[in-house]
């Protein structure tokens, strides 16, 4: 029989006070507050706090983190392609291995309540495969704690750099969940090329699809219905996850709805950091036609930027602070967008605070949900599986072999 835990008095999403049973990894039971067994161990007293499902950082690059190292000044010019350049400098003749740059910030990541990620690795011919076998061995030394799903990614274009495809072809092979692309004009100058080659490779190694696109005005809106076509062309409805899709900021709210409206029908989700600097898809009127949205912290502390710190709930505040949302049911929409949005988004099957899903959890003083975002308090308590793994930002394991 599988041992039992009770987590005692906590309120999920703010709601009434309950408690709630552990079993197996898994929630067993939520009973009313003080009534379960109590010669049960206790695995968490919550006195009152609020009861979260964990995080879902549904974009990073922990390949590409300077994490875990000393503070370097960001050189990278003003262009995407001077800032892939800085990084390809940057990171050549960088001294400290990517497990002591990654594995600390994965650690900090869970600390801060996040146990789903979704990581884009550079798959490129001046890197070879090195940074794909290096995050596959960091996804097996945290399996037991985190889901990591892996995106093959041709940061530096796919079809001007000869030997990329076949490149991605074998991170796939060697197992990497999803088939990345970006900007298909804007980089590789041959959309139509582009998108037919990742939708190839997704359909033939029966993966998803996770695009980079920055292409911005028409241009990038083009390419939106262009992926559209595709994904009802090849049958990837639930698949397809657009990120950063800039375009979708350019236009009046009333010129996407139609777009809107075919994004939610193929099931594509969209994905947006909330950055301050460019135009960015309107979460609210796309949530409305149906469009699910999730986010991610992008690039944390790298060559890109020294900004990042892994923390979505204070992604869900900067995505709240970008769009001036402050109302209660604002604030909890920007919360539903780092959780429930990044779980549909990456197909996470058992999520959420209902029975039988995994107990992946997160506990934090707050009244409701617009409190949290709000003050995002330091004094976590994170479970995955059913055991605590942090404490107030302290990671507290177990990690096998170390």
């Amino acid at each position: 029989m599988p041992s039992s835990k009770v987590i005692r008095n906590v309120r999920p999403l703010g709601a009434a006070a309950v408690d709630v049973l552990v079993s197996d990894g898994k929630i067993a039971a939520l009973l009313p507050a003080g009534s379960a067994d109590p010669g049960l161990p206790t695995l968490v007293d919550g006195q009152g706090q609020l009861l979260l499902p964990a995080f879902v950082e549904s974009h990073t690059h922990f390949d590409k983190s300077l994490w875990n190292t000393p503070w370097r000044p960001n050189s990278a010019g003003p262009t995407r392609n001077h800032r892939i350049s800085n990084e390809h400098t940057v990171l050549k003749d960088f001294k400290v291995p990517m497990a002591e740059r990654a594995g600390p910030l994965i650690e900090h990541c869970i600390t801060r309540g996040s146990l789903y990620f979704r990581s884009h690795l550079d798959t490129q011919t001046i890197w070879g495969i090195q940074h794909v076998e290096a995050m596959l061995a960091l996804r097996e030394k945290y399996q037991h704690l985190i889901d990591l799903q892996l995106v093959a990614f041709p940061q530096g274009g796919m079809l001007i750099a000869p030997g990329t495809v076949e490149l991605m072809q074998q991170a796939l092979d060697l197992g990497v969940d999803v088939v990345g692309g970006i900007d298909p004009a804007g980089i590789d100058r041959d959309p139509i090329r582009h998108l037919t080659t990742i939708f190839e490779l997704a359909t033939r190694y029966q993966r998803g699809i996770d695009i980079h696109l920055h292409d911005l005005g028409e241009l990038g809106r083009w390419e939106i219905e262009r992926i559209c076509d595709m994904t009802e062309e090849m049958g990837l409805q639930g698949q397809v996850l657009i990120s950063h899709g800039y375009s979708l900021g350019a236009f009046p709210p009333v010129e996407l709805f139609a777009l809107a409206d075919r994004l939610a029908e193929l099931n594509i989700s969209v994905m947006t950091c909330a950055p301050p600097a460019v135009t960015v898809p309107p979460v609210a009127m796309l949530r409305s036609r149906g469009v699910n949205v999730c986010s991610g912290s992008d690039g944390i502390r790298d060559a890109w930027s020294p900004m990042g710190n892994g923390d979505m709930l204070e992604r869900a505040m900067l995505i709240a602070l970008r769009f001036g949302w402050s109302k209660d049911e604002d604030l909890a929409m920007a919360f539903d967008v780092v959780t429930q949005g990044g779980a549909r988004a990456l197909n996470i099957a058992d999520y959420g605070l209902e029975v039988g899903n995994a107990a992946n959890l997160l506990l934090l003083p707050a009244e409701n949900l617009a409190e949290a975002v709000v003050n995002r308090p330091l004094q976590r308590t994170v479970i995955s599986r059913g055991q605590v793994v942090a404490r107030d930002g302290v990671f507290c394991g177990p990690l096998i072999g170390r």
